[in-house]
């Protein structure tokens, strides 16, 4: 007659719910997630303040906003900003420009980086090792350096004050182009090779397969081109000559600096609507660009 051991521990299979295991899970085990949440909240609130303090400061009296020591929550909110901001900049203008100029930014880059780093990642010709140190020295070079040579080229080329002299020299980044080359890496080469077999083109292959694949890679790119280029302001600066061609920036930059002194109302309010649409993009991407940094591997 055999007797069973009622002393003995339960056994929790794996399929268990969540909150039973949870609760047999020793306590000292939660204490380096609770550190981690404080931390990071803490990161957040520090990264987050300056963003906080500057979309209630946009709605402060100028008197307000320039009170020594700041004051956080504004005492008579008025939006007295935004009406100065639309009343005395050409925002439908300015905005467009923004747009078109970013939009069009973006879908080049989307392009021609995903062209090339395909054909980095995946084929081998004469100087390919070459060509990629060349796309990887670019990265080396400040902005500055090229602002001088660029602009005499696109003065020379008759763009100046034109949509081609502020879009044509970013179509096309080093940075992109190593973001995509470092995401077609990861697909399999037998992939391809059967979509060869099939009888598929080298430009169906592009884009009927691999671009398909690469959403989390373009997206990432899209968010980080058009980011850089909605808040380019030196090349619109030196490039743009008229109203009609300034962007968003430039116009804030030039209308709320006066000969005495800077209407910082005016410049914040700007910051405010300037941030909008960096905002949507980011949340209608952000799965994308999560998985995006994490299948291409950069740190």
């Amino acid at each position: 007659m055999t007797t069973t051991d009622r002393t003995a521990a339960p056994v929790v299979p794996d399929d268990a719910p969540a909150a039973r295991r949870t609760k047999e899970r020793p306590i000292g085990e939660a204490r380096p997630h609770i550190l981690a949440y404080v931390v990071l909240g803490l990161g957040l609130v520090v990264v987050m303040s300056p963003f906080f303090w500057m979309a209630l400061s946009s709605v402060k009296g100028e008197g307000e906003i320039r009170r020594v020591p700041p004051t956080w929550w504004p005492e008579a909110p008025t939006l007295d900003n935004f009406r100065e901001l639309f009343a005395r900049l050409d925002f439908p203008q300015f905005f467009t420009n923004s747009i078109l100029v970013a939009t069009v930014v973006t879908l080049g880059n989307l392009v021609f980086c995903s062209m090339l780093g395909y054909v980095l990642a995946k084929y081998d010709f004469a100087g390919k090792r070459l060509l990629f140190r060349v796309v990887l020295g670019t990265l080396m070079i400040p902005g500055m350096v090229t602002l001088v040579p660029l602009f005499v080229l696109v003065a020379n080329m008759g763009m100046v004050n034109t949509y081609f002299g502020l879009i044509l020299p970013f179509l096309a980044a080093p940075f992109g182009v190593f973001l995509m080359r470092q995401f077609f890496l990861g697909i399999p080469d037998e992939l391809i090779d059967a979509a060869r077999v099939d009888g598929a083109g080298e430009a169906r292959i592009f884009v009927q397969i691999v671009v398909p694949l690469a959403k989390p890679a373009l997206a990432t790119l899209a968010i980080l081109t058009f980011l850089g280029s909605w808040n380019n302001f030196l090349w619109p600066l030196v490039v743009a000559t008229t109203e009609d061609k300034y962007t968003l920036p430039v116009a804030l930059a030039l209308y709320s600096t006066g000969q005495n002194q800077t209407d910082y109302g005016l410049l914040l309010a700007g910051a405010v609507v300037v941030l909008v649409p960096i905002l949507v993009l980011f949340l209608l991407l952000q799965r994308y660009f999560v998985q995006g940094v994490a299948m291409t591997g950069i740190k």
